[in-house]
């Protein structure tokens, strides 16, 4: 059989393991990454090396041993999707982290090596919301890798997913369950500077303006924010959540700029102040499990939910091998064989 064609799922990443060393590696490639800290090389080089890599990356390895077993979450479920993927279908599918290893370069090239006659690839982040610092950056190494290559390979990308009704679907049957004994659900998603919102609108004038997300625009197509409000918004209908049941926020914040509002953590402890007994939280920006999820919030967001006055806090799980999940990664897969 020819194979012409093959499939490149590709997530964030973690460190090789849980040594400070390993972490400092990691931080080091991500944070230096001009798609996540959007300053001028010589100013972020100075915040990484000079601010944050002295001593971030002992904290971080701290929080990764917590959730740590057989390696990084993120990566032993990822390559789980991979597989269950490969199952399904006929074409090639590879994995790759944009941080990390596998790395997008080891991955394009061993579909390549595999594939001698490989003549396109469908890149599909797993990612549900368009974001600067995951969607864009991805696409920028992927065409970078492809290019250093010298190998003529026809590339597509799976546009963002935010309000795919399959993949809104598999999030609701997760969530459904989880919620019939709870006072109150927080949808909270991946914190992003409003910089970045403000940079990937095309208009230039749309995003983070009084009410922007309530007026449409073509700034929606690369609007996180807007994204992750269309996603809360359909799932609460689905779950026939009223709008005293819910609410959004956004957590992982770094440094002291401007974030999307309101906070994860001061959401949780209001909700208790308030006297919300029994607290759900699901992370809708997620399609697996991983620090900010395992550690952040199952973990950290528990803890400070129930010192504050919280008696039941139930965290509930991302897609991760989630049958409904392969399955529309499956469609995706053999509907890139007609791109």
């Amino acid at each position: 059989m020819t194979i012409r064609h093959a499939v490149l799922l590709i997530n964030l990443g973690s460190p090789k393991s849980t040594s400070t060393a390993d972490v400092r590696t990691y931080l080091r490639q991500f944070l230096m990454d001009k798609y996540v800290i959007d300053l001028p090389w010589l100013l972020r080089a100075l915040i990484v090396y000079g601010i944050i890599l002295p001593t971030r990356p002992t904290k971080t390895a701290a929080a990764y041993r917590k959730i740590w077993a057989d390696g990084s979450p993120l990566v032993t479920t990822s390559i789980a999707q991979q597989q269950l993927l490969q199952d399904k279908v006929d074409i090639p599918v590879g994995v790759a982290m944009r941080y990390g290893s596998p790395s997008i370069e080891s991955a394009i090239k061993g579909l390549i090596n595999d594939n001698p006659l490989l003549s396109s690839i469908h890149v599909i982040p797993l990612y549900p919301h368009y974001a600067m610092s995951t969607t864009l950056t991805v696409q920028k190494e992927v065409n970078r890798v492809i290019q250093k290559t010298k190998h003529t390979i026809k590339l597509s990308f799976q546009p963002p997913f935010y309000n795919n009704v399959h993949y809104l679907n598999a999030v609701a049957a997760i969530i459904k369950p989880q919620i019939l004994d709870l006072d109150y659900v927080l949808f909270s998603y991946h914190g992003l500077p409003y910089r970045h919102l403000k940079k990937t609108d095309p208009t230039r004038r749309h995003c983070v303006t009084k009410e922007c997300c309530k007026y449409p625009s073509k700034a929606w197509d690369t609007c996180y924010q807007y994204q992750t409000i269309v996603t809360t918004r359909e799932l609460a209908k689905s779950l026939s959540l009223s709008e005293s049941q819910y609410m959004i926020s956004y957590q992982s914040r770094l440094g002291r700029d401007p974030w999307i509002l309101p906070n994860t953590e001061d959401v949780i402890q209001k909700l208790a102040a308030d006297g919300i007994k029994k607290l759900g939280i699901v992370c809708p920006s997620f399609v697996t499990d991983c620090l900010e999820t395992l550690e952040e919030i199952n973990m950290g967001g528990r803890a400070l939910f129930l010192e504050n006055g919280g008696e039941s806090f139930t965290y509930i799980p991302c897609l991760n091998t989630d049958a409904s999940w392969i399955s529309l990664l499956q469609r995706w897969a053999e509907d890139s064989l007609t791109i």
